[in-house]
């Protein structure tokens, strides 16, 4: 005999259904089948106590033996129903693998929030500079081919100079809509231009002292025009023969504009060798 779950006796037909409804994987009668094991392994471990101990008075008979195997049967009942362990242990084991032993564990969980996509690794400030000046070089490249064809001097010192003058192209020379003025050499409007002017806050040197000052600067429509007009002034302008003669070394080419009047920056030939240098 076995004990039932209300507290009596339980007959083996009525443990054999709960054996057939664990079997159906209900997860009540797989709680219900391991406490009733554990009832009856507590009952058999009190039955075995019993019968190690010597039996006086009372008991000492076949109904008092009976009586008292009822009575353990009840307290092996009562400490099933409060758990011991061996229950949980029996229900793991009884359960089909990958079936929740909890039926709440049957729920599904809501996805996880997908991890957000690693940033793309930010280049340094030296790779960003390569690749403004590699942009810089590609754009005016067809234009100082061009105008190192009518002048003999190396596309790259034009490209260099166009560097130096605009802060590889970040700082170009705007009109007063703000429209661009392509003006990439810094080249000044004096009175023989007749073409289109932009005013600009400038810097220039006077007597080595650095002084902000207003000055107008030629506005052209493309930057084909600016290389072309760069390449006529150092042609034609007897003030940059030697520059012109010195065309085929950047140092040379680079001091002789300077002492020319090109700028009034007294580091003007320093800054334009390392430059032309990186072009």
């Amino acid at each position: 005999m076995a004990i039932a779950p209300g507290g009596g006796v339980l007959d083996g037909q009525a443990l054999d259904r709960l054996k057939q409804a664990a079997r159906d994987n209900s997860p009540e009668a797989l709680k219900a089948t391991a406490t009733q094991f554990e009832a009856m392994f507590l009952d058999m471990v009190m039955k075995s106590m019993r019968e190690a101990a010597p039996s006086e008075g009372l008991f000492d008979s076949e109904q008092g033996r009976m009586m008292q195997g009822m009575l353990d049967q009840q307290y092996a009942q009562a400490l099933a129903s409060r758990g011991i362990g061996l229950a949980d242990v029996l229900v793991r084991q009884m359960q089909p693998r990958g079936t929740p032993a909890d039926p709440a564990a049957a729920v599904p969980l809501p996805a996880a929030a997908p991890l957000p996509a690693a940033a793309a690794p930010q280049p340094s400030p030296a790779a960003r500079a390569d690749s403004q000046a590699a942009a810089f070089v590609e754009r005016h490249l067809s234009h100082a081919e061009a105008a190192s064809a009518a002048t003999g001097i190396p596309a790259k010192f034009m490209i260099g100079q166009a560097a130096l003058e605009t802060g590889w192209g970040k700082r170009e020379i705007l009109n007063a809509d703000g429209s661009n003025s392509f003006n990439v050499f810094g080249i000044k409007a004096g009175a023989g231009w007749k073409g289109q002017v932009a005013d600009v806050l400038t810097t220039e040197y006077v007597d080595g002292v650095a002084r902000k000052q207003v000055e107008k600067f030629r506005s052209y429509g493309s930057y084909d025009e600016a290389f072309a007009d760069y390449a006529r002034m150092l042609a034609t302008s007897p003030r940059y023969r030697d520059a012109l003669a010195s065309a085929p070394d950047a140092g040379r080419f680079a001091e002789a504009l300077q002492k020319a009047g090109y700028a009034t920056d007294p580091a003007y030939a320093a800054k334009l060798k390392g430059v032309i240098a990186k072009v």
